[in-house]
């Protein structure tokens, strides 16, 4: 899907709050709720919008750590060891990489106990596993999921 100027501008303003109303964003940008309403539905079944969520801090529900894995995985077990990945709780991403690491994680837990069984009991034990490092995140300084449109 082409993106015009109003599509991207209908995208900056939902990204900027997913529950702002259509009137309202119709208003911003000087167009009708329909036509808005039905640029989004455009968006959404071209998969420009893969959905609407909320930004929930883990901290405050009981994940207190996070990190950053690297793994290595034994060659050609990496689509197996990527949907066995994808079933475990505390983990937020996986990414399929160059360089280093064949796959990078990032990790919620609620401690750093929690963290260790998430990464000997869950991952380590999986089949096609070779090795990992884990970066602790100390702190984040700066998040966006917003893309700069």
């Amino acid at each position: 899907m082409d993106l015009d100027e109003t599509d991207r501008a209908i995208l900056r303003a939902l990204q900027a709050d997913a529950r702002k109303p259509f009137s309202e964003i119709a208003r911003e940008i000087e167009m009708s709720s329909a036509t808005v309403h039905d640029r989004v539905n455009q968006m959404e079944d071209a998969g420009v919008i893969r959905g609407y969520h909320a930004d929930v801090d883990p901290k405050a529900v009981g994940f207190g750590t996070s990190a950053f894995v690297g793994l290595r995985v034994e060659q050609g077990r990496e689509d197996e060891t990527l949907d066995r990945l994808t079933g475990i709780d505390g983990v937020q991403e996986v990414n399929l990489t160059t360089g280093e690491w064949d796959i990078i994680l990032r990790v919620v837990a609620e401690n750093t106990d929690h963290l260790r069984e998430l990464m000997f009991e869950r991952i380590a034990d999986m089949d096609g596993f070779a090795r990992s490092q884990t970066m602790v995140v100390l702190g984040t300084e700066y998040e966006s999921a917003e893309l700069p449109l």
